[in-house]
């Protein structure tokens, strides 16, 4: 039990040390955000979502459909 609970201490002091190591301002997102850039980023992340979320619910509505006819059999 005490060797959980120092894990856990050093754990988490790792994470906070990591957290805190991170720079306060995104250099590329700024430069991305100047040149209007960002936009297309955006639209391709939510294109390539949208289109991971049609293809789960296709695949979703295929796999319920075997269900069915296997239940049948």
């Amino acid at each position: 039990m005490k060797l959980l609970k120092s894990l856990t201490v050093l754990s988490l002091f790792l994470i906070s040390s990591i957290v805190n190591a991170q720079p306060g301002e995104i250099e590329m997102a700024d430069a991305l955000l100047e040149s209007g850039k960002i936009y297309v980023v955006i639209a391709v992340l939510c294109t390539v979502f949208i289109g991971l979320v049609i293809y789960t619910v296709m695949i979703d509505i295929k796999v319920s459909k075997l269900e069915k006819d296997l239940k049948r059999k």
